[in-house]
């Protein structure tokens, strides 16, 4: 996808955010690391704490995956404004 950056004229590429639902992204997060233990019930709590952004989607919730990455690589650091406690 590109867009038009009116300033400087030149053309800047936006990455399409990959919303997934909880359990969606559950799945994938499961096929990437088969062996993880973050849960689905784990995901929907930290979007329903606030710890991820969430979108509402008719009855649904969407969280960007690469935002539930970023949290897992680093869960003790800030994410998108609020500071996640990591497990101690």
């Amino acid at each position: 996808m590109k867009e038009i950056n009116h300033n400087n004229s030149q053309p800047v590429i936006r990455k399409i955010p990959r919303m997934r639902t909880v359990s969606e992204a559950a799945r994938e997060l499961k096929k990437l690391d088969p062996n993880t233990a973050v849960t689905e019930y784990h995901i929907r709590r930290l979007a329903v704490s606030g710890k991820l952004p969430r979108l509402k989607a008719g009855k649904k919730y969407l969280i960007n995956f690469d935002t539930l990455l970023d949290y897992l690589a680093q869960p003790g650091e800030e994410v998108y404004g609020e500071v996640a406690q990591g497990a101690d």
